[in-house]
């Protein structure tokens, strides 16, 4: 089981076999700031047929402007640690107007430590 408690200026995560009496003061003093979750009731998301959906629709343009927003950068600092590549370019490998090369596959699984299988489209 786990606890979570989050208010502005609290947090407080307790894993493991928590007792009864600690629960109760918990919903008692933080009432709708408790989240009480059971980890038997846990999914593994890489299991569930949402995920197996989602997975095939997104493109290699789609992993491109994903890995590249979650390491904040700009597409003007991608195309130069890719070797002096023009902005519009990555615009364009983004929306999936230019496709992605094999060799630029293999830098961009460098530059945001993932599989190249993320940047090839498979047919």
């Amino acid at each position: 089981m786990l606890a979570v408690v989050k208010t502005p200026l609290i947090e407080i995560n307790i894993k493991g076999q928590i007792p009864d009496k600690l629960l109760s003061f918990l919903k008692e003093e933080y009432k709708k700031e408790i989240e009480i979750i059971d980890e038997n009731e846990l999914v593994d998301i890489f299991e569930t047929d949402w995920y197996r959906k989602i997975k095939k629709k997104i493109t290699p343009a789609d992993n491109l402007r994903i890995y590249r927003k979650i390491h904040k950068i700009t597409q003007t600092q991608l195309g130069k640690k890719l070797g002096g590549v023009p902005r519009q370019h990555i615009s364009n490998m983004e929306t999936g107007k230019r496709s992605i090369s094999i060799k630029t596959a293999i830098k961009l699984s460098t530059i945001f430590n993932v599989t190249v299988d993320k940047f090839i489209l498979y047919e």
